[in-house]
């Protein structure tokens, strides 16, 4: 599949001029100003903007600012085109975060060699990029997974649970429903913290999560802990390695996945829109997944059962604009089978839910 460059010149000579000597090797779209480019990438995304300096109103580094400040598009390879041949002004274009810089007219031998050179890089970080993000992910679930793993149906709690969470995300998402509130890269990065909502459990006694009957407040306080405890340990992780933007996700939801949508929750008793909306989608899942699974003080309950304890607590245990759009992917939450086995077994009885 042919790769897709958007040129972006105020010059209309100059950028029909390019978009023909490109039209035969690529897909190519043309802006004619930096507004233009803008709404075309969020539309089309490129695979590389070849992006003219001198423009009118936003000129090629407003132009890149913008882009850089869209998570998005910041990855988007740019290359500068201009007549000013001036050192300065290539210095800056290359400070400005662009890849390259051509003069113009450019040489058509140079314009392709270069194209084809920054294209087969983007495209070799990006491959890198998803093999250390899946190798993470790997590593964050199987961490999880140590810590509610005292059975099988614990263990791929940690997967299913972030499951319904892309799921009801993904559909959030479409539908509109926070507005910018939620977008592509905050799912993404939602979905990736989601296996860290019971991470405090270990700091909670096997004793008080494997008990048969009922708690007594007092051990039922202590269990309740674990929202505090996996917040501490995630901010401490986060504070350390602060490029790893899905660990402030990951200690939002680990403090805030009880909280209920009328205040009755734990630890902090938030109430409505004050819960981060990463813990209120977590919370539907979790509750969802939790229902369906056999606890040490009950029975597994069916998925109509489960989806009744969602209906029923819109507004008060839920938000009710999540309950909405829950009622249209619960169907996705019946089919979903989860086929990996947790890596590591230890005998034993299912966590309780708390």
């Amino acid at each position: 599949m042919a790769k897709q460059i958007l040129v972006i010149d105020d010059n209309l000579t100059s950028l029909k001029q390019i978009g023909a000597q490109l039209a035969s090797h690529y897909e190519v779209s043309l802006a004619k100003s930096g507004a233009m480019a803008l709404q075309i990438c969020r539309q089309e995304r490129p695979d590389l903007i070849l992006l003219d300096v001198e423009m009118p109103e936003m000129d090629g580094f407003e132009t890149i600012a913008r882009l850089r400040e869209d998570s998005g598009l910041k990855q988007i390879p740019v290359i500068f085109l201009t007549g000013n041949h001036d050192a300065a002004t290539e210095i800056r274009a290359l400070e400005s975060g662009a890849m390259d810089f051509i003069t113009k007219p450019a040489n058509n031998d140079i314009l392709f060699h270069r194209l084809e050179l920054h294209l087969q890089f983007a495209a070799y970080q990006c491959s890198l990029e998803n093999t250390v993000k899946e190798l993470e992910n790997s590593i964050v679930t199987s961490f999880a997974e140590l810590i509610e793993c005292k059975d099988d149906n614990a263990g791929t709690h940690v997967l299913r649970a972030g499951k319904y969470v892309e799921i009801l995300g993904r559909e959030l998402l479409a539908a509109g429903t926070f507005g910018d509130e939620l977008n592509e890269a905050d799912l993404d990065m939602i979905v990736r913290a989601a296996p860290f909502h019971d991470v405090g459990k270990v700091g909670i006694s096997d004793m008080l999560l494997l008990k048969e009957g009922a708690l007594t407040g007092e051990e039922y306080e202590e269990v309740k802990k674990h929202t505090l405890i996996g917040a501490r340990f995630l901010d401490a992780i986060y504070t350390r390695t602060p490029e790893q933007h899905y660990l402030k996700f990951a200690k939002m939801i680990a403090e805030s996945h009880h909280e209920k949508y009328d205040g009755s929750g734990y630890p902090h008793g938030l109430k409505g829109d004050d819960i981060p909306l990463c813990a209120r989608i977590m919370m539907a899942a979790n509750v969802y997944d939790g229902c369906i699974t056999e606890r040490v003080y009950r029975r597994a309950l069916s998925h109509e059962e489960a989806c009744a304890v969602i209906f029923e607590g819109k507004g008060t245990w839920f938000d009710p604009r999540i309950v909405e759009v829950f009622k249209g992917v619960a169907d996705q939450f019946a089919r979903l089978k989860v086929s990996v086995e947790p890596l590591v077994k230890i005998q034993g009885r299912n966590l309780r839910y708390g």
